[in-house]
């Protein structure tokens, strides 16, 4: 664990759960396992406090517990974990590509909560929807649940695991911490429910009225005394499967670079085919025949299977092997090849060379990953660079350890005139530096973000003051020229000044992503290499 994971842990954890949570999560990830009267010793907080907090991470998976043997209870903090909060907005924009507005909703709120029943999610995401539409409309029950029950079906949201039912004895003390179970086959079925429904919309405030506690109370009084038909059925995010689709459109976008969009086309089927069966940590898919792959192809996408088998066919000789064939039966047996993928992604720090130590650099480094080995007079031929700037970039990048020497003599005497001198990249160590770097960039921009808002703290809440006098007034029939009179409350510099923040924090979210982008390509890369037997 690395002190820039630390810090973009600590940093995650403090702006979507704040001080307490933080502190705690902090120190879990520095300390590892640790017992609750040591987690109260060393924080220094409340023992109430450190409880709540506890609740919190574990309901969001982002802490785990394990009773020892002695039976005392240990938590433990799940860093990865707490450094997929960042990625969180590419899995709603990923629900809301594939599902629309009624997925995007069910796995924000998923996340938000960190595991819900199937009903409460369907409530309110039905609600939420109700907002947004015209007055008359509504959003039925029915199509939110759905929506769903084809999240789960394709394996988006999975069950959470359950409290294991043992048989209690009167005299047997009761476990110091649940133990909690899963069944696979269980773990995406969705629970018969019957959800007659419409969304609401909240009432505003010159619609309530005297009698609303009363049937405020009522209702969460009869909401008490009714538990849901799946009561105890937790759902959360399977991040797992959403990585699966990640990967899924990086390999098709990398076919589509080097053959063409056909070819990408004919891939894009065959992992759609394989994407519930085959796992998201397997080398290859499940073998599919040309027969399926035909019948499974998108019903405009007019070709004849003669053209698919000539392009299946191309795709398997390809030197790369995206596509690997396994038989003969059913017109040929073909798999697509994840393992290949990831081992073709160790050019993802090309780009970063350019920026950092020149394009020459880049062109030294590239030519280092195709041929292993090479000699510096070698990269001198190869890469068409003076012997002077060769000599310079290559102990550049020496000194930064992307780029490492191996002595080969021929003498056991190791003198350096027979001795061959071999530049070389050790790809997963320049993987796991660049993917450090990569972390300490994030959580640069989330500073510079925090800074942002801090300096300009006063006139954003001026701001929110305003927008919300002019909304109270459009909804009470306000004048064009009093409306006008709210608006000058914010100067014109003041308001050159907002749009300024604005477009400054819209940079850094877009840098973030970007950079979650290139984390996701090395953590992928470097778990495969640890994978390879």
């Amino acid at each position: 664990m690395t002190q820039a994971e630390i810090k973009l842990c600590s940093l995650l954890l403090q702006e979507h759960f704040g001080e307490i949570v933080e502190k705690i999560g902090t120190y879990l990830i520095r300390t590892g396992p640790q017992m609750l009267r040591m987690i109260v010793n060393e924080t220094g907080l409340v023992l109430d406090q450190v409880k709540k907090a506890l609740c919190v991470l574990i309901q969001h998976n982002l802490v785990t517990y394990q009773l020892q043997k002695r039976g005392f209870v240990e938590y433990e903090a799940q860093c990865k974990r707490v450094l997929r909060i960042l990625r969180y907005p590419r899995y709603i924009y990923t629900a809301k590509t594939l599902y629309n507005d009624t997925g995007e909703l069910i796995v924000e709120e998923l996340l938000l909560n960190g595991k819900m029943t199937m009903s409460a999610v369907v409530r309110k995401v039905a609600d939420r929807l109700t907002e947004t539409m015209e007055d008359g409309k509504t959003m039925d029950y029915a199509d939110v649940s759905n929506t769903f029950v084809r999240l789960a079906d394709t394996h988006f949201v999975q069950r959470c695991p359950l409290v294991s039912e043992t048989p209690e004895s009167p005299d047997a003390t009761p476990p110091s911490a649940p133990t909690l179970v899963i069944n696979e086959k269980d773990m995406y079925v969705v629970p018969r429910l019957n959800l007659v429904g419409k969304g609401k919309r909240r009432r505003s405030c010159d619609e309530q009225g005297e009698g609303e506690p009363k049937a405020k109370k009522q209702k969460q009084d009869g909401e008490g005394s009714e538990s849901p038909p799946d009561d105890g059925i937790y759902w959360q995010v399977n991040i797992d499967r959403f990585h699966q689709h990640f990967r899924d459109q990086g390999i098709v976008s990398a076919v589509a670079s080097r053959m063409d969009q056909t070819s990408s086309e004919i891939v894009r089927t065959m992992l759609r085919m394989s994407e519930v069966t085959t796992s998201s940590s397997a080398p290859y898919t499940q073998p599919l025949s040309s027969n399926e792959i035909f019948r499974s192809l998108p019903a405009g996408y007019n070709i004849v299977k003669q053209v698919l088998d000539q392009y299946l066919t191309l795709l398997a000789d390809d030197p790369l092997e995206f596509v690997g064939k396994s038989g003969d039966s059913g017109g040929g047996m073909y798999t697509v090849s994840i393992l290949y993928f990831w081992s073709f992604s160790r050019f993802c720090p090309v780009p970063y060379f350019p920026l950092r130590f020149g394009s020459r650099c880049a062109r030294i480094f590239r030519l280092l990953l195709q041929k292993k080995h090479l000699e510096q007079k070698q990269v001198e031929d190869f890469a068409m660079v003076p012997a002077k700037e060769a000599k310079e970039m290559l102990y550049k990048m020496l000194s930064e350890n992307f780029v490492s020497l191996q002595e080969i003599p021929k003498t056991p005497d190791h003198a350096p005139s027979r001795t061959f001198y071999l530049y070389t990249v050790n790809v997963p160590s320049s993987a796991r530096m660049l993917l450090h770097r990569c972390y300490k960039s994030v959580a640069n921009l989330m500073e510079r973000r925090q800074y942002e808002t801090r300096e300009n703290k006063r006139l954003l809440e001026k701001s929110q003051r305003v927008e919300a006098i002019l909304a109270s007034m459009q909804a009470t029939g306000a004048e064009e020229a009093q409306l006008q009179e709210i608006e000058e409350m914010i100067t014109v510099p003041e308001r050159q000044q907002l749009e300024n923040l604005k477009r400054n924090v819209n940079k850094i979210d877009a840098s973030e992503n970007q950079v979650d982008e290139t984390i996701f390509v090395l953590e992928s890369f470097i778990e495969s290499t640890m994978k390879k037997p």
